[in-house]
């Protein structure tokens, strides 16, 4: 008999929650993969199996048995183990009973802890087949299940009533019960198809006889590249692209088990409703793929995914397109009873709704949107009536129909009820753009309107969040103010704009005046410099060169400022320079921290003894006249490349002259070039940082 076999376990179930489909598979296979590592089993390759009816893993070239191993183990103290004439005590007995030694064949081993009794055992390896129902047990107990559920008078808890286990080693079965299901070897095809039992003879079988005789495919990634190239074949022959959302993907292959590709259509007069209001239609309700033209514009056809390969496919799809009628008309209805009205008149239905309690009402924050929208339109080259009047109506689609049927169409609504309304299209756009971005690596506000009103709303909600002591806490962020902030500073930095914020986060402070704790202000700058840190970290910059620019209070008060510093130090870090010069400034910096008071504000060169230090304070004097139009122009690289000409001097300098002098003029004369080298160098980062 061979030694290694494949091992299958398959869980049938009735269907189990799309959604859920790919993390339970994934924790099954992980956990009972553990246990066999763990078990010092050794195999080959794993395949993991998820379908709506079904769980499973193959794990290939599985040892039929655990090698042997020799175990240690530790008794009692010696001390502890005999009386004083050397008898053994009640626990020496009782530990060599629980080894089957006698107390005789007891070794003796020295720990921190003193003298114990110790036991070397050989331990035989057990057959999988007395550890796999264990293992799967276990693994199935921990799955991922929020809510576990009985069903008619069973006592077992499960995602889903199970149906049928199947537990083959080879082409042995493993016997064993698990949710009322004792294992076998018979597995159950597509529900309509193939319903009958399937007979597995080797484990290594099961995902060819099933699709071969069950119609059904088990791989979940197989089964999703096939819809999706089924999808994309379907789009084309209607003439278009079919638009693959990947979560939309995911859910439809965790819904079928043998996927067929079928085309619809709708009313063309629907295409008058705004296209994403009839995409979320389709995919949220009914899940459908849509197929946009080559403009991306929505055609009236859809893509559905049926599990059944039917004999009249023609019934099936006017049978979709007789469902998906009534969920379009639900959005023109919408739509239609949204326009009449303009967006002014939406807008006031939001002082009765509440953004939070000691905040204030929807229509308050609004108000301050707009105000602080102008105020940073005027700092950006925008228009500051514009983006006030952006702002004031940034949230009157949330009182629309459509919104409230599909909550994905905020912002996006209050964009085509603005272009309805004939209002101007940049303000059109910053509706929508308010939103942006809404997650890692999602498009920006292009329009200058757009960037003033999503600041000003994101800004607004940081600090009062801030203000009223609701700061985010490990995993807890309720108001996603991570998400804000970095969105915030991504919009500054990638747009270009030169602003204060800081100076911003002030402002929008004095406009919650009397609604929050204005001191919280100062708690809300420091998280943003924790966000800088976190968003340059996720570029791949280390942090010792972000520690350092974070050093700078005013380059965090500005962005884009704060960009160009720590790219500029990056780039210095590579140079051979600035490890010595690092080093350098560590150590002017650990002089200077000692003083009682601080070094004399000029250097009087009459004092100058040593070449070198004349030499340095030359070159430090140089080195301010030429850098200042280089800082003023934020040109951080040029700077540093410059102060990279000083290593050799300031070396020079360390090595010949004894900074704390005897004569105090001379010393404070030093410590007045040391302090002036410091702040050369302080005027892009803090140097001193990159020592690791």
């Amino acid at each position: 008999m061979s030694q290694q076999r494949d091992l299958l376990i398959e869980l049938g179930t009735e269907e189990l929650p799309p959604k859920a489909l790919p993390a339970l598979s994934a924790a099954l296979t992980e956990e009972l993969v553990r246990q066999l590592d763990d078990a010092g089993l050794g195999h080959g390759a794993v395949e993991s199996f998820a379908a709506p009816r079904r769980l499973a893993v193959l794990v290939r070239d599985l040892d039929a048995r655990q090698p042997d191993r020799q175990v240690e183990r530790l008794g009692p103290a010696v001390q502890a183990a005999f009386d004083q004439d050397g008898n053994p005590t009640k626990a020496a007995e009782g530990f060599a009973a629980s080894v089957g030694l006698t107390v005789d064949q007891l070794d003796r081993q020295q720990t921190d802890k003193g003298e114990r009794l110790f036991a070397r055992l050989e331990e035989s390896g057990r057959a999988v087949t007395e550890l796999v129902p264990d293992f799967v047990t276990q693994a199935v107990n921990k799955l991922p299940i929020p809510k576990r559920m009985r069903w008619g008078r069973r006592k077992v808890q499960f995602v889903r009533p199970a149906h049928w286990l199947v537990a083959l080693f080879g082409s042995e079965v493993i016997e064993f019960e698990l949710l009322d299901q004792k294992a076998g070897r018979a597995s159950y095809g597509h529900r309509f198809h193939a319903p009958d039992a399937i007979e597995l003879a080797e484990a290594g079988d099961y995902a060819t006889r099933l699709e071969q005789d069950g119609k059904v495919i088990a791989d979940f990634a197989r089964r999703r590249e096939l819809i999706r190239q089924q999808a994309e074949k379907a789009g084309r022959d209607a003439g278009g692209e079919a638009r693959i959302d990947d979560d939309l993907l995911n859910e439809v292959t965790a819904l079928v088990e043998w996927p067929v590709a079928l085309a619809g259509r709708f009313d063309e007069d629907f295409l008058r409703v705004p296209q994403e209001a009839l995409i979320s239609a389709m995919e949220e309700h009914q899940k459908y793929f849509s197929v946009l033209d080559a403009d991306g514009k929505l055609t009236p056809t859809f893509i559905t995914i049926s599990n059944i390969e039917s004999r009249d496919p023609k019934q099936v799809i006017a049978g979709n397109e007789k469902v998906i009628r009534p969920r379009l008309a639900d959005a023109a209805f919408f739509y239609d009873n949204d326009c009449r009205k303009p967006l002014e008149q939406h807008a006031q239905g939001l002082a009765q709704v509440v953004f939070q309690q000691r905040l204030g009402t929807l229509a308050d924050k609004c108000e301050r949107i707009g105000a602080l929208a102008g105020v940073i339109a005027g700092h950006i080259g925008g228009d500051e009536q514009l983006a006030r009047r952006a702002g004031a109506l940034c949230k009157a689609d949330l009182n629309s129909e459509m919104v409230y049927e599909f909550d994905t169409m905020q912002g996006i609504m209050g964009y085509y009820l603005a272009r309805n309304e004939g209002l101007p299209e940049e303000l059109a756009e910053a509706l929508h753009e308010q939103y942006l971005p809404r997650f890692a690596g999602d498009s920006l506000p292009h329009t200058k309107t757009g960037q003033a009103v999503s600041l000003a709303d994101k800004i607004d909600t940081l600090v009062g969040i801030f203000g009223i002591g609701q700061t985010p806490s490990g995993t807890k962020d309720p108001y996603a103010l991570r998400r804000a902030t970095l969105g915030i500073l991504r919009i500054i930095i990638e747009g270009g704009l030169d602003l204060d914020l800081r100076d911003l986060l002030a402002q929008a402070a004095a406009q919650l005046e009397g609604r929050i704790d204005a001191g919280q202000v100062d708690e809300a700058f420091e998280f943003v410099k924790g966000r800088y840190r976190a968003m340059y970290q996720e570029q791949g910059i280390a942090t010792p060169v972000i520690l350092s620019v974070l050093a700078i209070d005013e380059a965090c008060r500005r962005p884009l400022d704060f960009d160009r510093r720590v790219k500029a130090v990056a780039a210095f870090q590579q140079r051979e320079e600035a490890a010595a010069l690092a080093a350098a400034n560590k150590r002017v910096s650990n002089i200077l921290a000692k003083l009682e008071e601080a070094p004399p504000e000029e250097i009087d060169g009459a004092l100058l003894e040593d070449e070198a230090e004349q030499t340095l304070t030359d070159l430090v004097v140089n080195a301010y006249e030429r850098s200042e139009p280089l800082l003023e122009a934020g040109d951080y690289e040029a700077v540093l490349a410059l102060l990279a000409e000083l290593r050799e001097p300031v070396d020079a300098f360390f090595d010949t002259v004894m900074v704390m002098a005897e004569d105090p003029a001379v010393r404070g004369n030093r410590l007045a070039l040391l302090s002036f080298l410091r702040d050369l160098f302080l005027n892009v980062a803090d140097i001193s940082l990159l020592q690791e």
